[in-house]
């Protein structure tokens, strides 16, 4: 399993840590409280199965267990669902059975952190607005699986091994989406497509060496934007590509810049750490940003002469 945790998981505060009394109707390997009849905790308990879930049960969680499949009909009594949460299990694509998942039409988070997927769950509820994929083993992400989730705010993807090709059209029509998570994958460019509406893009660790022009110009909305350790070179960055007004963050470090590219005074936070830029580069950014943007913090240790 992957290294990431719980927390990135679905957070601390929705974890059960201690045993309580539960409702009648729950089964024995999980907990029902009676402060909280309608979600249902089976984390951490080694099953091998998904359990009979009662009616009424909302909110399912069944992370850090064995779970290789799930199975038919393991969802019929609670098609109402809103959250599901199977992070850290061994579930594979070929194990999630039709009429489980994509029987769920009111689900509105779905955890599937790492397990052993190799394509995305489906077809999705269209009233999902987070989705969590990470540390899988996706390679591919077919055109139209997020098609009509008009409420989709957050998708993390990312320790997979997804490329350009594979997320091309991933990510059309999304109207609300706020927060795209692909770093740690095998992307040579930043996905195409994304919309508008985007705040957050984080693509670090990937094996980007340059960004279309005009790219950043197309999300009015982005403010932070990260692809450090990738394969950024001078060539690859169009002039002014990153001198957009929205930007707050820009995260360049561990790449293989010689120059500085030219930004915003809007921005506040610039990260070149470990690159190839002179000291006479670095001179010059100090200037500009002591005369025109006063409040950016820059980082940029180690220099190079």
């Amino acid at each position: 399993m992957s290294g990431y945790g719980i927390g990135y998981c679905i957070g601390y505060a929705s974890m059960r840590k201690e045993p309580v009394q539960s409702t009648p109707s729950c089964v024995q390997e999980c907990e029902c409280p009676f402060n909280f009849p309608t979600a249902m905790y089976c984390n951490g308990r080694n099953l091998k199965f998904i359990p009979i879930v009662p009616t009424g049960i909302k909110y399912l969680y069944l992370q850090d267990n064995l779970i290789e499949e799930i199975k038919p009909g393991v969802f019929d009594n609670v098609t109402d669902l809103r959250w599901l949460v199977l992070c850290n299990n061994n579930i594979t694509s070929d194990k999630i059975h039709s009429g489980t998942i994509d029987k769920l039409g009111k689900l509105e988070k779905l955890m599937f952190s790492n397990n052993k997927l190799t394509k995305p769950p489906g077809p999705l509820s269209k009233s999902l607005d987070e989705l969590k994929l990470i540390g899988n083993q996706l390679t591919s992400f077919p055109s139209g699986t997020l098609s009509g989730m008009e409420n989709l705010t957050s998708v993390y993807l990312s320790k997979n091994q997804l490329t350009s090709e594979s997320l091309a059209g991933a990510f059309k029509g999304l109207k609300s989406l706020m927060l795209l998570d692909v770093s740690e994958n095998k992307l040579k460019k930043l996905p195409a497509g994304v919309p508008p509406s985007l705040l957050m893009l984080y693509a670090d660790n990937n094996e980007i060496e340059s960004i279309s022009g005009g790219y950043v110009a197309k999300l009015p909305e982005l403010q932070y934007l990260r692809v450090s350790h990738n394969k950024l070179v001078d060539s690859g960055i169009p002039a002014g590509v990153f001198n957009v007004s929205s930007l707050l963050e820009l995260d360049l470090s561990f790449n293989k810049l010689q120059t500085i590219p030219e930004v915003n005074e809007a921005l506040e936070h610039l990260y070149l750490q470990v690159n190839q830029i002179s000291s006479e580069w670095i001179a010059s950014l100090l200037y500009f940003l002591l005369s025109f943007s006063p409040h950016c913090l820059f980082y940029f240790i180690p220099l190079y002469d």
